[in-house]
C-alpha cells in the first residue's frame, strides 16, 4: 500500500465525519427499492417473483464489498467514492430509462445487472468512509461506527422524505435524483474524506463531540419519523414541504458545527499523550518490529526495512535477505488484536463463528425487512408507510445505540462487544414468536424490537472485526463479513419466506396472501435460525474475552504491540 499523506491538525477528522454523514446518506441508496418497485412491475409487467429476484440484486449489490475493501489499501479514500459515484450514476441511469420508458424493451437480466452495479455503489461509498474514520479515530471505534451505521440506518427516512414532498411520489423522478443528485454529492464531498492525524487520546473534548454529534443524529431521526407519520396523516402544501426538506439538509449539516466551533474557539494547546497504535504511527526505517524480533543491530539491510514493513508484502528475496543478515528473525503467525491479511484471518475459527453469527442474525432480519409490507398487508395493515418508519427508527437507535453502549462496557468491564450480539439474537428469537402468534397488537412491538435487533447486529461486527483482525486490511474482511446479508436474503427471504407466502397464497387462490399462515412457518424457522446464531456468539464472546482484556486492560483501547496501523 502506498503510503498516505495525512493531515494534520484537529479539526480535519471533524470535519472528515462531517462530510461522512453525506456520503453514509448516499450510501443508504439500496433502501429506496420499495418505493419504486411496484413502478418496475406495473411499467415493466413483471410478476411477484421476478421483483423478488431484482430485490436480491439489490441486496448483492449492495453488499459484496470484496473489490473496494482490497482498493481501500491500495488507493485514496476520493477515488473509491469516484467509483461508487460513477457506479450509481450509470446503474441508476439505466433503471431510469427503463421506468420513464424513454428506451423501451431493457432485458430483464440487463436491470438485474443495473440494479446491482447501481447498488454496488453503497459499497463503495461505505467502505471508503467507514475505513478511513476508523483509522482516524482508532481509539473510539465502537462509537464511530455506531455514527456512521446509524446515519446509513436513518437514510431510509431521508430518501422517503424527499420522496413524498419533493418528488411527490414519482418513481421515475426518484430513479433520476438517485443517479444524478447522490453522484453530485459525493463528488462534492469526496475532497474532505481523507487520512488524519487521529485526535489525541487526552483531549476530553473528542468525548463531547461524539456525544454532540450522537445527539443531533438522535434529533434528525426523530424529525424525519415525526414528519413521515404527520405527512400521512396530514395533507401538506408545497410551500410547507420545501421548509421541512430543508429543516431535515440543516439538521444533516449539524455534525459540521464541531470543526466550526473548532475554528472560532481554539482550545489553549496542550501537550498530548501520543495514541498508542494510532493509524499516523507507522514503523520508520530506523524502527524496530515486534513482529519481525530484532537478534542482532541491523546492518545495511535495516535501511530498507522501513519499506518491508509499509508495504503489504515483501518479496521472499527481501525477507530471504533480512533474515541472512540477521536483521529479522522469520515472521510469525499474528495473534488475535494484531493486523491480519485477508488469508489470515480465513484459517481463524473466530473469523467464522463471527461470520455465522453475523450470517444468522442479519440474514433473519433482512427477510423481514424484505417482506415487510407483505407482512404488513397479511396481518391488515393497509398503510404499511408506518411500519416501515417504525423499523426504520429503531433500526437507527439499534446502530448507534450499540456502538456507544458496547464502547461504554468494553472500556468498563472489557466485556467482548459480541455479547450484545448474543442478546439481541434472543431477542430476535422473542420477535418471532410474537410475529407467529399475530395477536392484536404485537405487529408493531415485534417490528420496533426486530429493527433494533437488527441494527445491533451491524454496528457490533464492524468494530470487533477490527478488533480482533486489525485495520491494516479492515476494509477486505469487514466486507466479506458484509457478505452475510446478501446470502442471508438469498436464502431466508427468496427460498424460505418466499415459497412459504406464495404456496400459502395459492391455496387461497390469490396472488396476495391474507393472514398469519402467510408468513408464520417462515417465523418459527427464522427463530431456530437465530437460536443457532445466539450459541454460535456465545462460543465466540467466550473465546475472545481474554483478547478484550489485553486490549482494553487500564479501561482505555491500547494495541497489540505487534499491531503496526
Amino acid at each position: 500500500m502506498p503510503k498516505l499523506v495525512l493531515k494534520a491538525g484537529s479539526r480535519p477528522p471533524w470535519v472528515g465525519l462531517a462530510a461522512a454523514v453525506w456520503i453514509q446518506i448516499a450510501a443508504g441508496n439500496a433502501y429506496n427499492f420499495p418505493l419504486y418497485s411496484s413502478a418496475l412491475k406495473s411499467v415493466l409487467g413483471l410478476n411477484q417473483q421476478q421483483v423478488t429476484i431484482l430485490g436480491v440484486a439489490n441486496d448483492v449489490g449492495e453488499n459484496v464489498g470484496l473489490l473496494p475493501g482490497i482498493a481501500c489499501n491500495k488507493f485514496p479514500p476520493w477515488s473509491l467514492l469516484l467509483v461508487g459515484a460513477v457506479l450509481c450514476f450509470f446503474g441508476y441511469g439505466v433503471i431510469w430509462l427503463a421506468v420513464s420508458q424513454t428506451v423501451s424493451g431493457l432485458p430483464y437480466v440487463l436491470l438485474w445487472l443495473a440494479l446491482c452495479v447501481a447498488t454496488n455503489s453503497s459499497a463503495w461509498f461505505g467502505t471508503a468512509v467507514l475505513v478511513t474514520n476508523m483509522r482516524n479515530f482508532p481509539l473510539s471505534r465502537g462509537t464511530i461506527s455506531g455514527i456512521l451505521k446509524g446515519y446509513v440506518g436513518i437514510s431510509a427516512a431521508v430518501y422517503t422524505l424527499i420522496y413524498s414532498m419533493i418528488l411527490k411520489g414519482s418513481a421515475s423522478k426518484l430513479l433520476l435524483f438517485l443517479a444524478i443528485g447522490i453522484s453530485i454529492v459525493c463528488l462534492v464531498m469526496m475532497y474532505f474524506i481523507r487520512p488524519c492525524t487521529p485526535p489525541s487520546g487526552e483531549d476530553s473534548s473528542v468525548h463531547v463531540h461524539f456525544i454532540f454529534t450522537q445527539a443531533a443524529s438522535i434529533i434528525l431521526a426523530t424529525y424525519l419519523v415525526t414528519t413521515t407519520i404527520v405527512s400521512d396523516v396530514v395533507s401538506i402544501n408545497d410551500a410547507v414541504s420545501y421548509i421541512l426538506v430543508a429543516i431535515m439538509v440543516i439538521l444533516l449539516m449539524t455534525p459540521l458545527a464541531i470543526p466550526v466551533k473548532m475554528t472560532l474557539f481554539p482550545a489553549n494547546p496542550k501537550h498530548s499523550v501520543p495514541l498508542v497504535g494510532s493509524s499516523d504511527q507507522l514503523p520508520s526505517a530506523d524502527d524496530v518490529s515486534t513482529q519481525t524480533t530484532p537478534l542482532v543491530t541491523p546492518s545495511s539491510s535495516a535501511a530498507y526495512l522501513g519499506s518491508f514493513h509499509e508495504t503489504e508484502d515483501a518479496s521472499d528475496v527481501e525477507m530471504l535477505i533480512a533474515e541472512g543478515e540477521g536483521a529479522i528473525r522469520k515472521k510469525r503467525r499474528p495473534k488475535r488484536g494484531d493486523d491480519f491479511k485477508f488469508h489470515e484471518a480465513l484459517i481463524k475459527a473466530d473469523f467464522w463463528l463471527l461470520w455465522f453469527s453475523y450470517f444468522l442474525g442479519v440474514g433473519s432480519g433482512v427477510t423481514v425487512l424484505n417482506n415487510l409490507a407483505q407482512i404488513g398487508v397479511a396481518l391488515g395493515v393497509e398503510d404499511t408507510t408506518i411500519l416501515l418508519s417504525v423499523f426504520s427508527f429503531c433500526n437507527f437507535m439499534g446502530r448507534l445505540g450499540a456502538g456507544a453502549v458496547s464502547e461504554h462496557f468494553v472500556r468498563l468491564i472489557t466485556l467482548p462487544r459480541t455479547f450484545w450480539m448474543t442478546t439481541t439474537q434472543i431477542i430476535m428469537i422473542i420477535a418471532f414468536f410474537l410475529y407467529a402468534s399475530a395477536l392484536d397488537g404485537t405487529l408493531y412491538a415485534s417490528t420496533a424490537l426486530l429493527g433494533i435487533c437488527y441494527g445491533v447486529q451491524y454496528s457490533i461486527m464492524v468494530p470487533t472485526v477490527s478488533e480482533l483482525f486489525g485495520l491494516k486490511h479492515f476494509g477486505v474482511i469487514s466486507s466479506f463479513m458484509m457478505l452475510g446479508n446478501p446470502i442471508g436474503a438469498l436464502l431466508f427471504s427468496v427460498f424460505l419466506a418466499g415459497n412459504v407466502y406464495d404456496t400459502e397464497a395459492a391455496k387461497q387462490g390469490n396472488s396476495t396472501c391474507y393472514g398469519a399462515n402467510c408468513f408464520r412457518l417462515t417465523f418459527l424457522v427464522l427463530a431456530g435460525v437465530c437460536g443457532l446464531g445466539t450459541i454460535l456468539s456465545i462460543i465466540l464472546t467466550v473465546r475472545i474475552r481474554p483478547v478484550y482484556q489485553m486490549l482494553y486492560a487500564g479501561g482505555s483501547f491500547r494495541l497489540s504491540q505487534t499491531s503496526d496501523h
